[in-house]
């Protein structure tokens, strides 16, 4: 039974917390190499991972995403102490300095109105969801007689909060996602018991595609829910019109298309023209096509602190995503909402996405040619976004998983995100070494250049430093 389902040559496992073999046990198909049964940052993942419980009642591991994961291992080689001296490569933000050529200066102070000490409405307040409500339909639905209006757009304390809400809101459902895929969406997904997660694994030999003919077997199966970053994080693709369109049109009227646009302004297909992607494009009725998006001040306006981030969508998912925040998150800052409304003019918009992406693309082009001519093999050049998906399999041994990979970085001060975490396990079936993403690492283009020359400079020590010790005669 055991050789028909794959298993037939596990020799041995790994006590998690270890390293140390131990008898065969049912779980992972692969044999996991000497250098990630015994190395310690693969102990420390599997400890925070295992689901130890050390208090009563406490599960620690809904605590922390891949990020915060990674930062805390950080923290441990002093990056929390001399943080100047780190290049972050892992957080998923883009700088926020007022130095890039073209975009409009961010607020340094803002004037407090007496209205706003006051509780903010759950749903945000109406000026701000008519002036995203207004953005959009300049942007992506000139003269479709169909208009969203502030009823269709509710404002969310961040993109994470956004999507809590969401999943609030969802009926009993099957929910198909794709990996690998943003990280925080594994907690959302493992924490709801309204709805089962459905994995659809992507191919990196077929581009990381996301195939109309996929979403419409997922549909066939019985998912009435879909969720997808959209441009792609972590592998920096798009999905763009018309296939986007023949996707939404799959899902109309069968499922929900939950579409996070958090990079749609990092959009390098459209020579760097301001376009942005979204799926309010294909929208036939706001109403009534259950397309919910979501996107906010965190990323294209380079304002992660903020925490401002809007969803848009039917009004009637609108009202009860807007509802539901008096018990889940309070709503969003009121003095930060009034100092974003004059930011959506859509005309000024268009200004700061064109130079945003010509600057952002120019970072990119710098970080692909310092990687390649380390010897790293790029399938797929990103188009959008600020990630690279980074395959390690062509590195030498010790240094070709993510999590050995991450280690070694950090010797150097700098930070990456092990690929393990896009793997979006959320009933956690699948072992460590069994998954597709276990040799990949997601490098953020996000900081500004001298970071990126830091980290680069770093990376390239770390990979001269092994290709040394295994051409080493002694090397074993």
């Amino acid at each position: 039974m055991s050789n028909i389902l794959g298993f037939g040559n596990r020799k041995f496992s790994i006590n998690r917390n270890t390293g140390v073999p131990r008898p065969a046990r049912r779980f992972s198909s692969g044999e996991p190499g000497l250098n990630e049964a015994s190395s310690k940052v693969h102990r420390q993942f599997r400890a925070a991972h295992e689901g130890h419980l050390p208090h009563a009642g406490l599960d620690a591991t809904r605590a922390s995403t891949g990020v915060v994961w990674c930062t805390e291992r950080a923290a441990e080689h002093g990056f929390l102490d001399e943080p100047d001296k780190w290049a972050n490569l892992g957080q998923g933000a883009p700088e926020v300095e007022d130095d890039i050529e073209g975009c409009f200066p961010r607020p340094k102070t803002i004037d407090i109105s007496l209205n706003s000490r006051e509780y903010g409405p759950t749903a945000g307040i109406k000026p701000l969801r008519e002036a995203v409500a207004n953005l959009y339909n300049e942007m992506h639905r000139k003269g479709k007689p169909s208009q969203y209006t502030w009823e269709n757009v509710a404002i969310v304390p961040g993109g994470r909060a956004g999507l809590i809400r969401i999943a609030a809101v969802l009926n009993n459902a099957y929910v198909g996602f794709f990996i690998p895929d943003y990280t925080a969406y594994n907690e959302m997904l493992s924490l709801f018991k309204n709805f089962a997660a459905i994995p659809v694994p992507l191919s990196e030999d077929d581009g990381y595609h996301i195939h109309p003919d996929k979403i419409a077997e997922e549909i066939a199966r019985g998912t009435s829910v879909i969720i997808t970053s959209n441009p792609r994080n972590p592998t920096g693709l798009v999905v763009a019109n018309p296939e986007l369109a023949e996707i939404q049109d799959i899902c109309r009227e069968r499922a929900t298309l939950v579409s996070d646009e958090f990079y749609s302004g990092y959009n390098y297909t459209s020579n760097c023209d301001g376009s942005t992607i979204s799926a309010a494009e294909n929208v036939i009725d706001v109403d009534e096509d259950d397309v919910l998006i979501i996107d906010g001040l965190t990323k294209r306006f380079r304002l992660p602190g903020w925490r401002v981030a809007w969803i848009l969508g039917p009004k009637e998912f609108i009202k009860a995503i807007g509802s539901c925040g008096s018990y889940l998150d309070g709503g969003t800052n009121v003095p930060f909402q009034e100092a974003a409304i004059p930011m959506l003019e859509p005309s000024l918009v268009k200004k700061e996405m064109q130079a945003l992406q010509t600057h952002f693309k120019e970072k990119r082009d710098y970080v692909i040619d310092r990687l390649r001519s380390m010897g790293f093999t790029i399938r797929h050049v990103p188009d959008s976004t600020f990630y690279i998906w980074l395959n390690l399999e062509g590195l030498p041994g010790p240094i070709s998983d993510g999590l050995n990979f991450f280690q070694a970085c950090l010797e150097e001060k700098v930070i990456v995100v092990p690929g393990i975490f896009f793997d979006l396990n959320p009933a956690r079936r699948r072992d460590l070494f069994d998954s597709p993403c276990h040799h990949f690492v997601r490098f953020s283009y996000g900081p500004k250049m001298e970071v990126l020359k830091m980290g680069c400079d770093g990376i390239e020590r770390v990979v001269n430093k092994f290709k040394n010790l295994v051409s080493h005669p002694n090397y074993n």
